[in-house]
């Protein structure tokens, strides 16, 4: 670090003895506004600053793929790179599932979240070697043996660039920059952020892509940065880490990777967080329209989706497939209760409400299901005793908290279960307290990415049961 010009404050003290690696500890007291370390952009090593640049930017390669082939390169080279000593310091590859074996990944991970994309990454980097890295070995370009630019050898090196890059600037891209990366993560409780030293804004590098699914950016589902430290120029600027949270003397010092859910965490980073409060668990629209066409009929799942689309509603994407969040308090997204509310209606209902639909559909979601509950109340006065004050209710979700659909919900939450296999909830979680994280940790890591996701499944069988309970109430 000194070689290249990184200052790093002296209250911080590099720890090596945790079997998990390298992390930062405070050895003097933190206070907010400290300037703890300095990064020059040219330190950082990046599609620009490498060796490689002249052949990546004749490549036309972009984004991390242009990074992991930065990486590679200078891992080549060996002594004769810049990096090597810092190259040296980092594993062979993170332990992200990408290069869990084919056995494990589908043993561990069956039924979560993860399960489905880590295969597609698998074919996606396959393809992106394919066609990007194998032409560039025989172009003749980059002087390395072809063995240095394997497929084996490009996934490894994009679980590091997926777990430790930084989006530097638009002119260096993302990056891999010595000291920050050395800094683990916490949600919601870090103690630095990073900026640059003529940023004056209150911009906390930060990857302000708060999705907590496991989505994918421009080359791979895997491609999620870190942090972006501010700045937007070819600037010479150094990188600033400041500190925002006080820390005592003897912490250890944390920076945040953004708000994600164990899936993202697991994906990206390789580990998970107990209780984390923005895991989810995804319900796909194949198993709401499968769920549709055992009780109605596959004609009537057709007609109902495609009612709710005409309404103006979607689900959420990533990759081919549709699917509707449950909130970690096992919350339905509004979309989800809106298409079961569609699904469930009556027929002579759900055919005059055709005919008006388009002119139903608001410019906000809460806009369009206040009008469509409206027309379902004049049009079937049964519903009316449900439908009292819907103008002044905030909140929809009330209206959409039918005997109807809370019984579909349990249906949908039971379907959801039965992807994880035979286990119980209760089983895996014997298992993750009988774990060992050191010497387990690919079990360790999978087992609380299942057992979080299998709780906010029992809190939505709660949400949904709590229906019955307070028609109970009410009528002894």
């Amino acid at each position: 670090m000194r070689a290249h010009g990184v200052v790093c404050s002296d209250a911080l003290r590099l720890d090596a003895t945790d079997p998990f690696g390298v992390h930062v500890r405070a050895v003097a007291p933190l206070r907010e506004g400290d300037l703890v370390a300095t990064i020059p952009r040219g330190a950082c090593l990046t599609p620009r600053t490498a060796g490689a640049a002249g052949a990546i930017e004749a490549a036309e390669l972009g984004g991390c793929l242009a990074l992991a082939v930065a990486v590679m390169y200078e891992r080549a080279r060996g002594a004769e790179s810049p990096w090597d000593t810092y190259l040296q310091l980092l594993p062979d590859r993170e332990s992200v599932p990408l290069v869990w074996s084919a056995d494990e990944a589908e043993r561990l991970l069956v039924g979560t979240e993860l399960d489905k994309i880590v295969k597609q990454d698998r074919e996606f980097l396959c393809e992106d070697w394919k066609e990007c890295i194998e032409p560039l070995i025989s172009s003749g370009e980059l002087d390395v043996r072809p063995d240095d630019f394997s497929l084996d050898k490009y996934f490894s090196a994009k679980t590091l660039v997926s777990s430790r890059s930084f989006q530097i600037d638009s002119y260096h891209g993302f990056g891999m920059v010595p000291l920050a990366d050395l800094f683990n993560h916490k949600t919601d409780g870090e103690h630095v952020h990073f900026t640059s030293a003529s940023d004056d804004s209150d911009s906390d590098g930060e990857d302000h892509d708060e999705q907590s699914d496991a989505s994918a950016d421009d080359q791979s589902t895997i491609e999620n940065p870190t942090s972006s430290p501010s700045g937007s120029g070819v600037g010479d600027e150094d990188l600033e880490m400041i500190v925002v949270r006080d820390a005592k003397e003897g912490e250890e010092v944390y920076n945040t990777y953004g708000t994600m859910g164990n899936a993202a965490l697991l994906h990206r980073y390789g580990f998970t967080e107990l209780d984390n409060e923005y895991d989810i668990v995804n319900i796909d629209l194949a198993m709401v329209t499968k769920w549709c066409t055992s009780i109605f009929s596959g004609r009537h799942a057709r007609a109902r989706v495609s009612l709710w689309r005409n309404l103006g509603y979607s689900g959420c994407t990533s990759q081919d497939a549709e699917y509707f969040e449950i909130s970690y308090d096992g919350e339905p997204q509004l979309e989800l209760l809106t298409l079961l509310y569609i699904i469930t209606l009556k027929p002579d209902v759900y055919d005059k409400l055709i005919s008006v639909a388009h002119d139903l559909v608001g410019d906000e979601e809460h806009d369009t299901i206040r009008k469509v509950a409206k027309f379902v109340k004049v049009t079937n006065s049964t519903q009316s005793s449900e439908l009292n004050g819907l103008e002044e209710l905030p909140d929809v979700k009330r209206l959409l908290h039918s005997e109807s659909i809370c019984s579909a919900l349990l249906s949908l939450a039971d379907m959801r279960e039965t992807l994880y296999g035979s286990n119980t909830l209760k089983d895996d979680e014997e298992k993750l307290r009988a774990c060992c994280i050191v010497s387990e940790r690919k079990l360790y890591h999978s087992l609380v990415l299942r057992v979080s996701e299998r709780r906010i499944l029992y809190r939505l069988r709660k949400y949904a049961s709590s229906r019955s309970k307070t028609k109970k109430r009410k009528h002894p």
